[in-house]
């Protein structure tokens, strides 16, 4: 089918990232936006040997699956992808995504892939968005529609997809909380009356850069982390007196400092302008400390489900030895350690690990070690002769998972559990399979913790072969 060509189609069955799919003579089409179900008339935009990409022109025909998206700037933001699907239908497509990763890429026949767990509210569920500043604004459809003219020097929202430098002026977003919504406008409104510039991607060069909220769910405490370009004692003060009068709810503000040109909100110093510069939250029976960079599982009540099923993977006994790998602020390393002798946390963040020990510190919890470094160099024959060979391993890698030599040093240490908890079913799928020789994969939990979403968490069990 070559580039440009219209057509009319019946969309079969969910894709990778959000897409579906339908095979016309052989040829695959992937939909952005589509539907499994639904008729439409679409264009080819993309055309590949054996596959293409078609833009969705008109729905002739809806599907069951469908459903009324929520928020004004669906599909043109990229913080939602499936808001037009039913809850119902993303869990399914989530259980597929995990078995597909496993069978074409990881090489598993018919692996043990249980329903995904869904989250009781998939609306207001993150404790924590990441906002951006930029000077270049992206109008939507309907901007652009109204006749308005609008400042396109000054955004603050969410990126538009494709676009790395583009960021859409949200008003309205229906993942964090509503204040979390009117913090974004207050600090917008804050902004433009003070003439303060925002970071320009292209040119490196600007003031604000990130908004970041961390919202707990389970206590009253609300982080404020604005990550600028340069320290600016003076312009804190002044925001610090802005939340004080508008938004009393926030109780600490910190300025995160990132002078460098990469387009991420860690802070390379941090300036705690009041309160103690962190949030607590519960997790089952644990509170724990969290700082502006640590990581933490941004669906609280989804997060304490999926731990719950890594602890139960586990199998733990009294006598056991756990390593938790990738363990951030402590959250699997707390969640798991009444149930173990000792759990051994390993993190390559030092505030996390900060963070972590004080965590355990606070829930009077003594039988865990905390240790600081880069897994490739940290995880060797020395580290397990110092705390000696775990029992049970859990891995809870970052999206790219985990370096061919750390899958190497598991499966020469091969503890007699492994339990590993990814956010990429993709690159779980292929280092599993690089432990297959040493390992037999038992079963896997997917857990929803990003409604909306194509994005799942999944959990693995695995035992060691004789």
């Amino acid at each position: 089918m070559k580039k440009g060509t219209t057509f009319e189609a019946r969309i079969d069955k969910f894709a990778d990232r959000g897409k579906s799919l339908s095979r016309i003579d052989g040829f695959v089409v992937f939909f952005p936006g589509g539907v499994p179900g639904d008729r439409v008339r679409a264009t080819l935009v993309r055309s590949r040997s054996r596959h293409g990409e078609a833009r969705v022109e008109e729905l002739l025909e809806a599907s069951d699956l469908r459903t009324d998206p929520r928020c004004r700037y669906f599909g043109v933001c990229g913080g939602c992808k499936w808001q037009h699907v039913r809850y119902e239908a993303q869990l399914d497509a989530k259980g597929q995504a995990v078995r597909e990763a496993f069978e074409h890429h990881g090489g598993f026949e018919n692996p043990t892939v249980h329903p995904a767990i869904g989250s009781d509210d998939p609306w207001f569920y993150r404790n924590k968005m990441e906002f951006s500043f930029s000077a270049e604004r992206w109008l939507t459809r309907e901007e652009i529609a109204s006749g308005e003219r609008f400042d396109l020097g000054f955004a603050l929202g969410l990126h538009a997809p494709g676009h790395f430098n583009k960021v859409i002026d949200l008003t309205e977003c229906h993942l964090q909380s509503e204040l979390s919504a009117q913090l974004v406008n207050g600090f917008r409104r804050l902004a433009l009356e003070r003439e303060w510039d925002a970071w320009h991607i292209r040119n490196h060069r600007g003031y604000l850069r990130h908004l970041v909220i961390r919202q707990a769910r389970h206590t009253d405490d609300l982080m404020v982390n604005l990550v600028t370009s340069r320290l600016d004692e003076t312009r804190n003060e002044e925001i610090a007196a802005f939340l004080r009068a508008e938004f009393p709810a926030v109780t600490t503000f910190v300025n995160g400092i990132h002078s460098g040109v990469s387009q991420t909100a860690f802070g390379e110093a941090l300036h705690t302008v009041f309160g103690p510069g962190l949030v607590r939250d519960r997790i089952g029976p644990y509170t724990f400390e969290i700082g502006p960079n640590a990581f933490f599982q941004t669906n609280t009540s989804q997060a304490e489900r999926l731990y719950q099923v890594a602890k139960d993977y586990a199998r733990l006994t009294p006598d056991d030895l756990v390593y938790d790998l990738y363990c951030g602020a402590g959250s699997i390393t707390l969640f798991v350690a009444a149930d173990a002798r000792h759990v051994v946390g390993v993190e390559l963040i030092e505030d996390a690990v900060v963070n972590a020990r004080a965590n355990a510190a606070a829930n009077g919890i003594g039988n865990v070690t905390f240790e600081t470094g880069d897994m490739l160099k940290l995880f060797t024959p020395d580290f397990v002769r110092k705390h000696g060979k775990p029992d049970v391993l859990i891995v809870d890698p970052p999206r790219a998972g985990m370096h061919p030599k750390v899958v190497r040093q598991i499966a020469d240490l091969k503890p007699g559990r492994l339990v590993y908890v990814s956010c990429n079913p993709l690159t779980q799928a292929r280092d599993l399979a690089a432990l297959t020789e040493a390992y037999t994969l038992e079963e896997m939990q997917p857990v929803d913790l990003f409604p909306h979403t194509f994005h799942v968490e999944n959990v693995a069990r695995l035992t060691a072969r004789a």
